[in-house]
């Protein structure tokens, strides 16, 4: 039997964050969907390079603990890493609760809208 984490694997990026946060980003805008709008929990982080097209990162924790500024700034890099920013020096990166994207009814694949976003500034990078 497959694991959720090993099904997720198939669409997207994954990385473990020492003992206790995943990172998953997506591949492609349809799997962007997949991330966003059905893997996504109510208490995971969702990251988005700001103003270009880019992965959809998750930021989760395996046992509820709360991420740290060293945790988001390091899921924000993945996702300025697995955007158009790749090649960039310091770049934006939006980020919020899951629960604050939603799909515009009839948007294309990859494409969101979120609220309560907040901005970090990091350098591309994988962790």
């Amino acid at each position: 039997m497959i694991t959720e984490i090993e099904s997720i694997r198939l669409r997207a990026n994954v990385y473990e964050i020492g003992d206790s946060f995943i990172i998953i980003a997506g591949k492609t805008s349809k799997d962007n969907d997949f991330i966003s709008m059905k893997v996504a929990g109510k208490n995971d982080l969702w990251f988005h390079i700001k103003g270009m097209s880019g992965s959809h990162v998750l930021l989760r924790s395996k046992d509820k603990s709360k991420p740290g500024k060293k945790e988001i700034e390091i899921a924000a890099a993945v996702a300025a890493y697995y955007s158009k920013a790749r090649n960039a020096g310091i770049v934006p990166v939006n980020y919020t609760y899951a629960n604050c994207v939603s799909k515009p009814a009839k948007a294309p694949s990859g494409t969101v809208t979120i609220k309560k976003a907040q901005i970090v500034k990091v350098r591309p990078s994988l962790p």
